[in-house]
Formats: C-alpha cells, sequence, structure tokens
C-alpha cells in the first residue's frame, strides 16, 4: 500500500510502499478514502512527542480517517464488509497511521459509521478537532448565557466548539480576521475579535469592562496565558489544548484552569454523528490534497492559517 511514513523523528516525511495491515482480533480493516491533518502530526513528526511514544518505525504518519471496512478479524460483530467508516486509525507500536491506503482499529475503539449525507472526505476532517471541541465544551462547564472568548476559532478544532458553544446558549467572541469574520457568525459567534489588530484580551477587555466566563485557548504556549487569565471573573475558567494553563496557580486566584486531554471513543463519534446529521454541527474542509504530494507540501500545512480542515485524499 501507500503511504506517507517517516524513518525517524525529524526525518522527512516520505511517500513509500508498505505491506498491507491485516487486522488482529478484534479489530477491522479499512480501505482508506481521506485522512484528516492535524497540528499534532507534524509535532509526532518533528520529534516534539518523542518522550510519550515509541512507534515502530518506518511510522506513517496521521491519525484520523475514512474508509469503508475491508475486513474483519475474528470475532468482531457490528460492523460489515463495504460500510463506510470513519475514525482514529493509528498504531504507533506497528507504525500504522491514516495516511495511507488501509489503517487497522478495534472494533471496540474509535471509529464508527460516518455520519448519513456525510461524504468520506469531510468524515475524515472530524475526529480529532471535533471531539477536542466537545470535551472543551464539557471540560469547562459551560453553560447557557455565559460568555467564552475563543482564541484559534477558524482551525478546525474553533470552529466546532464555537458551534458547540453556541449550542450550549453561550454568547461566543471568536478570534477571526475581517474576511473570516461573516463565516464564523455563521457559525454562531456573537462577536468577533481581529487577533491582528492589537492585544485581543484589550480588545475584550474594553467590550467587556466587567470581564467574561470562559477562554478556550487553541494557540498559546505555557507562560503566554496570563493576559486571557486576566480576563476571567471570578470563578471562571480558561482551557488549553496545548497544556499551557497551571491550574494550581488558577486556583489560588479562585479561577479554574483545564488542560484538555481529548479521548476519541466510538461514543462520542456516534454522538457527533447525530449532531452532524441534525444540522447542528457543521465540518468545513480547507483544501483536499492527494497523497502523492503530501511529502512536499506538509511543512507548508504546518506553517499556514487554518481555516477549516486539510483532508489527504487517496
Amino acid at each position: 500500500m501507500r503511504a506517507v511514513a517517516i524513518s525517524a523523528f525529524g526525518a522527512d516525511p516520505e511517500l513509500v510502499e508498505l505491506p498491507e495491515p491485516q487486522p488482529r482480533p478484534g479489530e477491522i480493516l479499512v480501505r482508506l478514502r481521506a485522512a484528516g491533518y492535524n497540528p499534532v502530526d507534524t509535532k509526532i513528526a518533528s520529534g516534539a512527542m518523542k518522550d510519550r511514544m515509541s512507534p515502530s518505525f518506518p511510522f506513517v504518519l496521521g491519525q484520523d480517517g475514512a474508509g469503508t471496512v475491508a475486513a474483519l478479524g475474528d470475532g468482531v460483530t457490528g460492523f460489515r464488509l463495504g460500510e463506510e467508516v470513519y475514525g482514529r486509525f493509528t498504531d504507533p507500536s506497528r507504525g500504522l497511521g491514516s495516511y495511507a491506503e488501509y489503517g487497522v482499529v478495534a472494533a471496540d475503539g474509535p471509529v464508527a459509521p460516518i455520519p448519513k449525507g456525510m461524504i468520506l472526505e469531510q468524515a475524515a476532517a472530524v475526529p480529532t478537532a471535533t471531539a477536542t471541541a466537545r470535551a472543551l465544551v464539557e471540560e469547562s462547564r459551560l453553560d447557557e448565557g455565559q460568555t467564552v472568548l475563543i482564541v484559534g476559532a477558524t482551525g478546525g478544532v474553533g470552529q466546532a466548539a464555537t458551534q458547540l458553544a453556541a449550542l450550549r446558549g453561550a454568547r461566543v467572541i471568536a478570534t477571526a480576521t475581517p474576511d473570516a469574520a461573516d463565516a464564523m457568525r455563521r457559525l454562531g459567534a456573537a462577536e468577533t475579535v481581529d487577533h491582528r489588530g492589537g492585544s485581543v484580551a484589550d480588545q475584550v477587555l474594553a467590550a467587556h469592562p466587567g470581564g467574561i466566563d470562559a477562554v478556550f485557548d487553541l494557540v498559546s504556549a505555557a507562560g503566554d496565558t496570563a493576559p486571557l487569565e486576566g480576563l476571567l471573573r471570578p470563578g471562571g475558567v480558561i482551557c488549553s489544548v496545548l497544556r499551557a494553563v497551571d491550574p494550581g496557580a488558577l486556583a489560588a486566584r479562585e479561577l479554574r484552569g483545564v488542560n484538555v486531554v481529548n479521548t476519541v471513543t466510538g461514543p462520542v463519534l456516534n454522538e457527533l454523528a447525530d449532531l452532524i446529521d441534525s444540522g447542528e454541527l457543521r465540518v468545513q474542509v480547507q483544501a483536499q490534497i492527494p497523497l502523492e504530494q503530501v511529502p512536499a507540501v506538509l511543512s507548508d500545512i504546518a506553517a499556514g492559517h487554518a481555516r477549516g480542515k486539510t483532508v489527504f485524499t487517496m
């Protein structure tokens, strides 16, 4: 099978030919048609997370994907051959990821039938980003009538978080450049802030001098969250997807800090599918790129400013 893999941490991704994986008992083999890009994919390739994982090399990059069930391992029930599914197809110990023509996943793991009416390319964009957005809303305990600032709102996680927060009845302030503001309002943002127009925290505080209830920070590194923390009322919460907040220090100031750790599961994917089926949640694919072009463009994608999700097609 064709796949985009690295031979070692820090090595350039390459298009390679690898043996087609075989499903073990309890697993399904999926003929992947699309893989969703996530920033963590390039972090893994660079070696930034090597202290947390020890993959087998060559290691196929990618986690999210969508395709059709090609084979069933012994004991698998609940899926059928030819069924369209989406989920997370990564097993570092076997060097497997989703930037490939085939992937395997445990039948009771992070996989589910794709939402009705959604094409495979859209479905591949959902798992990690949208489940992360769901985790932000759940772990923040965001409630109706509260105000939340989403920093990094135009990317895949941010767009989903904007919609899910608005569904909760929250007032969403989304960071967006003027040319993206209308699109974010259509997704449920009540206000937008241009992050290129000066300090986001200063702009929000000028509009909300009494403070706000929550911040979803999708971009700040550790040590850079203080201005955003200063926006919070007593009892407010800041959530980071980059492990950037210090919950203990915030608790001493009567604030709550959450470093969100996203876990994609089959039930979560089924829940997201229901929201997509009902039209309450939309997924925007920014670009579709053939698998063979991925090695040449992956670094540019990582450095770009996302307005939705990038998907690689097979």
